[in-house]
């Protein structure tokens, strides 16, 4: 794994590479400075002499020493930058034009982006591409992957990158999403509030990354950190992390996840207590336990193809496009918040309705509508980069889909030198051409139109509108309801089984106050102690992971732990396993019998205070210490 964007590549910005150094090939912002990833590391426009470095000097050197899995991380291209030379000799090339400052305009800013975003499309397809052919001439098969955060984030962090498009490279075979703590707490607006909304974030970046690669079959592993880049105190942490950990879940068909990106500075960095004790301590034994416990169950997670009981099929339309208009900020806060883009979703997701994200640049594949009942898109905050995408959504709603478009076409970006106001189209905006493929006049009012099978409904309001104030919400439910015919009962709440895990989260700002009441017989995964529950409340805001003892079977086994167990053995009246984790950590697990243990050995000793046993469940919690090496348990009844 290594950054395509900034690396340990000095040697090249030095000179030492070919006798020329290449700090001009920075990203540069309009003061003329350098935006730097570290020590004589900038932030790089990807040139192709310094892909031809990068092919030789990185992907070369790991294929002959044998690597065959090489992760690409992070192609970023800021927004501010876009001022150096170098970027200005791309420019020269890519459009054949001189040059333009990209404050002076919202085209000139549209223009800028584009062409960052074809700089690193065409980085990633050219190092891609040499690694598979000369892993071929090694007689390797070589994986080429992209670790990358969201486009929901790289457009609120104003970055560029490829994200979507991705996909249409042959030579990538898969990503990272790279959704944590850091990501999913950039503040949004609803209902009139501007706040951090952890989960509700995190859940509809897993959604926006796992729709980059479902419709083209390539496989995507869900990141979570129990901390983040920015220093914060362990309860602070804590609570985000449950946030991201469960909105992950809520994914069925996902079960590949990267569980610590850094161990080191998870286990061995020390930070606030809390936000009240400043005092720097190492990570607290019980969140350390809590994560070995969470990310343990991992390992079991099942997918499936099962849906949130209630998904109705409601998904937002999304396009790379996002990112393009964002510097500078000529909408203001509008565009600061992505005020049109959560107005299409915050409304529906907070009545409990799992809103899924449909890609623009995927509607080629046959498998791009798959579960899409209702689309709802807007071009006030972004716009097609090509005009084949509205002939397939054209095509969808003659078939029975469901339309929803929602704008004014009013934003500066409407008039910018594109496909659809030059050569053989002249629209004033490309909703028009949308409009005329699905046979409705140019500029078409606000109503509802039968097309084919399906039907449209235009709403001549910017979607910003239904979260900028308190209660405007309403008027996207009730278009919604108007398209559709019904909507599910509305609920507070967002409940997935996968096996024998329960996943739940209680969201605040929505139509209910009331806790959500757990009744059963569960292990609460969330609590350190692993304490057997049979109703458990989770407050407006928290969320929950159980596993339903009652789905366990009967054979004796370990159930959850903040051990690793290995080497599971039932032998007559014995049961066997090595407890493994982090050295010096809690390790205590509970297992699965099928009557009270008579003894219990634990790392060769043998005492009643090592564990305790729960008659109702079955199950007994076993105390321990983790050692690296592994603990032998040993379990009689």
């Amino acid at each position: 794994m290594t950054g395509i964007a900034w690396g340990g590549y000095q040697d090249y910005f030095t000179g030492e590479w070919d006798g020329r150094t290449h700090l001009d090939e920075g990203q540069v912002k309009a003061s003329g400075d350098t935006i730097w990833h570290g020590r004589m590391v900038p932030y790089v426009i990807p040139s192709r002499n310094y892909l031809e470095y990068f092919k030789k000097k990185v992907i070369r050197r790991v294929i002959d020493a044998g690597v065959t899995s090489i992760f690409l991380e992070e192609p970023e291209y800021w927004c501010e930058a876009g001022y150096g030379e170098a970027f200005k000799k791309e420019w020269e090339e890519y459009y054949g034009t001189p040059w333009r400052p990209q404050h002076e305009s919202p085209e000139a800013t549209y223009l800028s982006s584009r062409l960052k975003y074809h700089l690193y499309y065409r980085a990633l397809e050219e190092v891609t591409g040499f690694a598979k052919e000369y892993g071929r001439s090694k007689g390797f098969d070589v994986k080429c992957y992209v670790p990358t955060h969201s486009l929901i984030n790289y457009t609120q962090w104003r970055i560029v990158s490829p994200e979507a498009s991705i996909a249409s490279i042959p030579s990538i075979d898969g990503y990272i999403a790279q959704v944590w703590t850091g990501t999913a707490r950039v503040p949004n607006r609803y209902e009139g509030v501007i706040r951090e909304r952890t989960f509700e974030t995190a859940f509809l970046e897993y959604g926006c990354m796992r729709s980059m690669t479902a419709p083209t079959g390539r496989r995507v592993w869900f990141l979570t950190d129990p901390i983040e880049d920015r220093a914060r105190d362990w309860e602070d942490f804590s609570d985000n992390y449950h946030a991201t950990f469960t909105a992950q879940l809520m994914y069925p068909d996902i079960a590949d996840y990267e569980v610590m990106p850094w161990p080191a500075r998870i286990y061995e960095r020390p930070y606030p207590r809390s936000s009240t004790d400043a005092t720097l301590v190492g990570i607290p034994s019980e969140y350390a336990a809590m994560v070995q416990i969470m990310t343990g169950a991992l390992r079991d997670m099942p997918a499936t193809r099962d849906l949130i009981p209630g998904d109705p099929g409601i998904s937002v339309l999304m396009a790379n496009s996002l990112m393009f208009q964002r510097f500078p900020a000529n909408n203001g806060d509008i565009v600061e918040f992505m005020d049109d883009f959560f107005g299409l979703v915050m409304p529906l997701l907070k009545r409990g309705i799992p809103v899924g994200i449909t890609h623009i640049e995927n509607l080629s594949t046959p498998r791009a509508f798959d579960g899409v009942k209702v689309l709802l898109m807007t071009y006030a905050d972004m716009k097609p980069l090509d005009p084949a995408s509205h002939s397939y959504l054209a095509e969808w709603v003659r078939g029975g889909g469901l339309l929803l478009y929602a704008g004014r076409d009013d934003d500066p970006f409407q008039g910018v030198s594109e496909w659809w106001n030059s050569g053989e189209c002249h629209f004033k905006a490309p909703s028009d051409h949308l409009l005329g493929l699905l046979g409705l006049p140019e500029a078409a009012p606000e109503g509802l139109y039968s097309v084919g099978k399906g039907k449209v409904l235009i709403m001549r309001k910017n979607p910003r509108e239904y979260v900028t104030s308190s209660g405007a919400g309403e008027g996207l439910i009730e278009a919604v309801v108007r398209l559709n015919g019904a909507l599910p009962e509305p609920k507070n709440y967002l409940r997935l089984s996968r096996g024998p895990y329960e996943i739940i989260a209680v969201l605040d700002e929505s139509v209910s106050a009331e806790p959500y009441h757990l009744q059963g017989l569960y292990i609460d995964l969330y609590d350190p102690s692993l304490p057997v529950v049979k109703d458990r409340y989770i407050s407006p805001g928290k969320q929950g992971f159980f596993y339903d003892i009652t789905r366990a079977g009967k054979a004796p086994r370990v159930l959850a732990g903040a051990s690793r167990a290995y080497d599971e053995r039932k032998r007559g009246r014995t049961f066997t396993f090595i407890a493994r984790g982090p050295e010096g950590m809690p390790g205590d697990c509970r297992v699965l019998l099928p009557s009270k243990p008579v003894s219990v050995t634990v790392g060769g000793v043998e005492s009643q205070a090592s564990y305790s046993w729960d008659e109702d469940s079955s199950t007994c919690l076993i105390r321990l210490k983790n050692a690296a090496e592994g603990v032998q348990v040993m379990m009689n009844w």
